[in-house]
């Protein structure tokens, strides 16, 4: 399992994935996400995006984590987790400080050092972003903020990860009796009855 930057190739996977996890897609820009990889089957597991928010003159601009999702069968594995590592590692190289998430799941956050913010302690354009998230996905939505250089990974999270394969295993093999045939008293093409 790796994380990667997305390509263009995985553009409909991406817009897929987002709508089957009913996920918003403001402003949805492929090249802005990362995606989870499992490289024995390279199947895709996960992904996330930043998001830059430009500041008005004088301000400074911000980034945000958002678009975070792991497929059902993936989850519980690490993936999430390393999707998000990979985001704020990304931001730390563009020289970011602090990345923000808006979440309706901040527990889960938590874990890695987000901490939560009062919304009048938001920077201007992520309070807007966090009504339109309200909106969205209900008022439940809170906003959390990291400096890059405190992001925590649980151990547990990253032994996982290295060992991450998806749920519900091999497929059940069919027979004759799953298409309503009798295998005692049926015949075949080529059965010449001896």
């Amino acid at each position: 399992m790796y994380v990667r930057d997305a390509k263009n190739r995985d553009e409909a996977w991406l817009l897929d994935a987002i709508e089957q996890l009913g996920l918003d897609d403001v402003a949805f820009r492929s090249r802005d996400y990362v995606i989870a990889v499992d490289e024995e089957s390279d199947d895709r597991a996960g992904f996330g995006r930043l998001r830059l928010h430009r500041g008005d003159e004088g301000e400074e601009n911000r980034v945000e984590l958002t678009g975070i999702g792991v497929l059902p069968e993936w989850r519980d594995r690490g993936v999430g987790a390393h999707v998000i590592e990979r985001l704020v590692d990304t931001a730390a190289a563009d020289r970011f400080e602090t990345v923000y998430v808006l979440t309706d799941q901040p527990e889960y956050l938590t874990q890695f050092g987000f901490e939560r913010v009062d919304t009048e302690d938001l920077p201007p354009a992520l309070t807007d972003r966090l009504t339109e998230k309200r909106e969205f996905l209900g008022g439940g939505v809170v906003g959390l903020e990291l400096a890059v250089d405190a992001f925590e990974m649980p151990s547990r999270l990253r032994r996982a990860f290295k060992q991450a394969e998806p749920t519900g295993g091999e497929e059940p093999s069919e027979s004759a009796e799953d298409f309503g045939i009798d295998s005692d008293s049926a015949t075949y093409k080529y059965d010449t009855g001896r």
